[in-house]
C-alpha cells in the first residue's frame, strides 16, 4: 500500500505550540552559549582549520580561537587532531606524561605535514605548538589532542603569516624564509630570524646524538658530541675552508626526556 510521503499543514493551533516552543528553546539556548567558554568545549576540534595565534596563545595549555579563513592572514594552522590514548583516561589534565606523548606525536605529524625530514625542520623558523582540553573540559571526559603549525618558534615577539595552505611547504629545498639564521655576534639564546633577512649565522645541518630508548648520557656526553660533530660538519658545508666559525645548540635532560635527540649546527656566513 502506497503512503503519501507529501508534507501537510498543521492545524492552527499546532502551529501557535510549535513557534512557542521554538522562541523559547532559542531564548534559553542563546543565554547557555553566551555563557559557554568556547574553551570548555568537549567535542575535539577541527583539523586543518586556521586561526590568528599570538605567542600569548601558544604560552597556555588550552585554546579556543576562532577559526579564520585560511585564505586570509593567518599566523597558525592545525595539522593533527586526535584522541589521547586510553593510559590518560584517570589522568589530571596537566599530567607530565602529556607532553612527552604530545612530543611524539606533533613532531612525527610537522615532519609529515611539511614534507621535510627531521634535519630540515629542526632548522627551520617554523614551529609547533599543541593544545589540550580545558580542566572543565577535561573534568567532563576531553580527551583529544591538538597540533597547531606556527609561523614562528618560542624566542619570536610575533609570528609571521603562513601561505593559505602550508603542507608541503618544506618540500625540496626550502626558501629561504622559512629557515632559521641568526644576526648578532653569538648563537645561543639569540632570537631566531628568517635566512631571507641580513644574518651572521645560518643553521645548516643537525646531529642525532641518541636513539630514542637511549637514557640521557649527560650534559657534557651531549655538548661535547655535539661540538665535535659540528666543527666537522660545517666545515665540510663550508668546502673546507682554511678558517671558519661555526657554533652549535643542544638540548638538555627535559628536552631529552620529551623526545628530542638532535642538537643543530651553525655557520658563520655573514649576508
Amino acid at each position: 500500500m502506497l503512503r503519501d510521503s507529501r508534507l501537510r499543514p498543521l492545524p492552527l493551533r499546532a502551529v501557535a505550540l510549535v513557534l512557542a516552543a521554538a522562541l523559547l528553546a532559542g531564548c534559553g539556548d542563546g543565554d547557555s552559549e553566551a555563557k559557554a567558554d568556547p574553551s570548555d568545549t568537549v567535542a575535539a576540534p577541527a583539523n586543518g582549520v586556521c586561526r590568528v595565534l599570538t605567542p600569548e596563545d601558544v604560552a597556555e595549555t588550552s585554546n579556543a580561537s576562532p577559526v579564520v579563513a585560511c585564505a586570509e592572514p593567518h599566523t597558525a594552522q592545525t595539522f593533527a587532531v586526535g584522541d589521547l590514548p586510553e593510559s590518560f583516561a584517570d589522568a589530571e589534565q596537566d599530567d607530565r606524561r602529556l607532553g612527552a606523548f604530545a612530543y611524539r606525536a606533533c613532531s612525527k605529524a610537522f615532519t609529515e605535514f611539511l614534507e621535510a625530514d627531521q634535519s630540515t625542520v629542526m632548522r627551520t623558523v617554523l614551529s609547533w605548538a599543541w593544545f589540550r582540553p580545558s580542566e572543565k573540559a577535561w573534568d567532563k571526559g576531553a580527551r583529544w589532542y591538538r597540533c597547531d603549525l606556527i609561523g614562528g618558534g618560542e624566542q619570536s615577539a610575533s609570528y609571521v603569516d603562513l601561505p593559505e595552505d602550508a603542507a608541503g611547504m618544506l618540500e625540496g629545498k626550502p626558501d629561504d624564509q622559512w629557515m632559521a639564521c641568526v644576526a648578532g655576534p653569538s648563537v645561543p639564546n639569540a632570537p631566531r630570524i628568517p635566512c631571507s633577512e641580513k644574518h651572521d649565522w645560518r643553521a645548516v645541518t643537525t646531529i642525532k646524538v641518541g636513539d630514542a630508548d637511549d637514557p640521557y648520557p649527560g650534559d657534557r656526553k651531549v655538548e661535547v658530541t655535539t661540538r665535535d660533530y659540528c666543527s666537522r660538519s660545517v666545515s665540510a658545508w663550508l668546502q673546507y675552508p682554511v678558517s671558519y666559525d661555526f657554533a652549535y645548540t643542544w638540548f638538555r635532560e627535559a628536552e631529552w626526556e620529551a623526545g628530542n635527540r638532535r642538537s643543530v649546527c651553525w655557520a658563520k656566513t655573514a649576508r
